[in-house]
């Protein structure tokens, strides 16, 4: 059977598709070219992150297509229901990359509560002529410990957030509509754990009681932060996104770290991915990164692993 990895997959889920019979195909295929690369291949199943879109129409003009395997957490590329409907299986790996978002989430803020974003990008070009006046622009930052984490989707991801802010010292408050509570376990290099339950609030209290909100629920058709949310939170407040573009309302955004209701947002994905508005990408109370929440080394093995598994399974 022919599986195209058409996003790419880690040499580590190649080397297990290929053991048990299976051909993988890496070569990236185009958009308006996957129709006719999969039948004139006869492809048996297709593997996409977030850039390839598996849709309808895709799905009726392939016939030899049996499985849809995503990457990742999302599937909103996917036209899921309607590929089960037409009999084909349908995979993500939702564990596997919990870890790696949940540690940028923090890369951000620990960028962010002392200026790293801001003043990675003064240094090199005026640290050798004000140094000092830096130095005093930059001595403002907070510690993240003892401080709140508010936690808005307590899935997979959320709950990976969770750990580590426990582990820092912060106090921890999450809101979920399908989730209410979740034991957080924390295990230790000495083989040593401890578990912390965490119940969840309702979202109210989660705006008006965090010093940072984190965003970690799936595709939404609306906003799930706009100026009327942002309002309702702290003076001062940082915001991270590093969950889906579209959920967080960009034009407000902009206008609370302007006007200081926001101190500083981190944002990992976008409204407009792969052409982020440019007042974003200008700010200097924004720390940005190109949507790579996922992507650590050891993230893309277990997706790879996870991934082959599951066609094993399901193919093999």
């Amino acid at each position: 059977m022919k599986i195209l990895a058409n996003d790419g997959i880690s040499q580590s889920g190649i080397d297990a598709l290929e053991k048990n019979g299976f051909k993988v195909i890496t070569t990236k295929v185009a958009q308006n070219q996957l129709e006719n690369f999969i039948n004139e291949n006869s492809v048996d199943a297709i593997l996409v992150r977030s850039a390839t879109q598996v849709r309808q129409e895709l799905i009726d003009a392939c016939p030899s297509l049996k499985l849809i395997g995503r990457g990742g957490v999302g599937m909103d590329n996917i036209d899921v229901e309607y590929a089960i409907d037409q009999g084909l299986q349908v995979i993500n790996t939702p564990a596997a990359s919990s870890n790696s978002v949940a540690e940028l989430v923090f890369a951000h803020l620990f960028g962010m509560v002392r200026f790293l974003h801001a003043s990675n990008r003064e240094m090199p070009l005026e640290g050798d002529t004000r140094f000092k006046e830096l130095k005093k622009v930059y001595s403002q930052g907070i510690e993240l410990r003892g401080k709140t984490i508010g936690i808005i989707g307590f899935g997979r991801i959320g709950q990976e957030v969770a750990k580590v802010a426990i582990g820092l010292g912060m106090y921890v408050l999450a809101c979920d509509n399908q989730v209410e509570s979740a034991d957080i376990t924390l295990d230790f290099f000495n083989g040593q754990k401890t578990t912390f339950t965490i119940n969840t609030s309702d979202k109210e209290i989660v705006l008006k009681e965090s010093d940072f909100i984190t965003l970690h629920v799936p595709a939404l058709d609306d906003y799930i932060i706009s100026a009327t949310e942002i309002n309702k939170m702290k003076d001062g407040v940082a915001i991270i996104n590093a969950s889906r573009g579209g959920i967080l309302n960009e034009v407000d955004l902009v206008k609370a770290l302007e006007n200081n209701k926001v101190m500083y947002a981190g944002l990992d994905v976008y409204e407009t991915e792969p052409s982020p508005a440019v007042q974003l990408l200008m700010n200097p109370k924004i720390s940005l990164t190109p949507h790579i929440g996922a992507a650590t080394f050891e993230a893309q093995d277990r997706i790879g692993l996870e991934l082959a598994e599951q066609i094993i399974k399901h193919l093999g």
